[in-house]
């Protein structure tokens, strides 16, 4: 895969704060975090409508600005706490610079599922990929081309938070993440059942399309941010291609890339 760097981390919000109506907080490193396995914030309109529309989401209290509950268009659950509150809350709460469209949706997070949930054609596996905005990009293009599951690994790639959930823009409710402890042993798992694991690396020598065989259920791999693939990670997969971009620039962020090499596989598969 193409490997540059992105360009900064975002600073996440002060360290201390309390949710309106609610109990005190602690924030973490980006929005929507609270404590490290408690509930977490989930924050924009399409977050939250995604997450109140999910029935394996369990939700705890919803925080609304008047014209943002206006603009909600899924059912808010009969017995759920709804505060009223206001923009400038949710930013004391969130962070300014946060998205957050007035509204926030405190959940538990996802019971995320193993290697049983992978049972399309189409995959998604990421290499330490650690940028939680990259991961929820990713998820929505997982989303919008019907990929079965995205797998992560439990070390260097994001736990879930609202952030994530905020650039998924609801995908996280509809795809399943996988987190695995050894990702090479899932790779191999998921060849003993028949998929065809493609990385994705700039300089291969043959494109994603040249690499794939058609009709074959795929597993595309993409690797971190800065240093793309690990060698054991390439060396698991079946053959390495890279995405044949006629441009002066050639290579691409990460869930960019992710969204193109969706695109050609899904054109392979027919």
């Amino acid at each position: 895969m193409d490997k540059p760097p992105y360009a900064h981390k975002r600073k996440g919000p002060p360290q201390r704060g309390a949710a309106p109506g609610g109990r005190p907080f602690r924030k973490r490193q980006y929005p929507g975090t609270l404590d490290d396995d408690g509930p977490l914030l989930v924050f924009g309109l399409h977050a939250v409508d995604a997450a109140l529309d999910n029935e394996a989401r369990t939700k705890i209290r919803l925080h609304a600005s008047r014209n943002a509950l206006a603009r909600l268009t899924a059912p808010i659950p009969e017995g759920l706490p709804v505060i009223e509150t206001t923009p400038r809350d949710l930013d004391r709460l969130l962070g300014s610079d946060t998205v957050h469209q007035g509204v926030a949706l405190e959940v538990e997070p996802l019971d995320h599922p193993g290697l049983e949930a992978v049972d399309g054609p189409l995959v998604l596996i990421l290499d330490q990929v650690t940028d939680p905005h990259n991961v929820g990009a990713i998820l929505r293009s997982a989303a919008a081309f019907a990929a079965s599951a995205v797998m992560t690994t439990t070390r260097h790639a994001p736990r879930e938070t609202g952030t994530l959930a905020k650039s998924a823009s609801g995908a996280l409710e509809i795809v399943p993440l996988i987190t695995v402890r050894n990702l090479a042993e899932a790779m191999e798992t998921l060849k003993a059942r028949g998929y065809q694991l493609i990385g994705l690396d700039g300089a291969a020598e043959s494109s994603l399309a040249e690499a794939m065989m058609p009709a074959t259920p795929t597993a595309l791999v993409l690797g971190s941010e800065g240093k793309g693939l690990r060698q054991k990670t390439m060396a698991t997969c079946d053959r390495i291609g890279r995405l044949a971009l006629p441009g002066a620039l050639t290579s691409l962020n990460v869930s960019n890339a992710a969204a193109l090499g969706l695109y050609i596989a899904r054109e392979k598969l027919g």
